[in-house]
């Protein structure tokens, strides 16, 4: 499984190799646009335009309600996860004749 990133084109880098600097939530990267240039999407009409940026590639062009809405998804995650990691960090111990899961009904099979 892959992730993109919303990223938004802000320029035009190299018109020969089709790069572009992208704009992903305030960090800028280079990426490549071939993936979602043709005859139809010339490299000049993508600046202002959003894209889902997976490892160095433009992978798809989006509006920018689904931008927002996947970079809202993915600032939510994150916040699970971060709270998920404070949980961890704050529960008890377990006794030593109790392994660790991630499964409590393993957990009480094993007593």
């Amino acid at each position: 499984m892959c992730l993109g990133i919303p990223g938004q084109i802000v320029k035009i880098t190299d018109v020969n190799r089709q790069m572009a600097l992208v704009d992903v939530s305030g960090v800028q990267r280079e990426v490549s646009l071939e993936c979602v240039v043709d005859d139809y999407f010339p490299l000049e009409k993508c600046v202002g335009h959003w894209a889902l940026v997976h490892v160095g590639f433009a992978m798809s062009l989006i509006n920018e309600g689904e931008a927002e809405a996947t970079l809202k998804v993915l600032r939510e995650l994150g916040e699970v996860q971060a709270e998920l990691q404070a949980m961890r960090e704050s529960a008890p111990s377990l006794p030593a004749n109790v392994p660790a899961t991630t499964s409590p009904e393993l957990a009480v099979g094993t007593l």
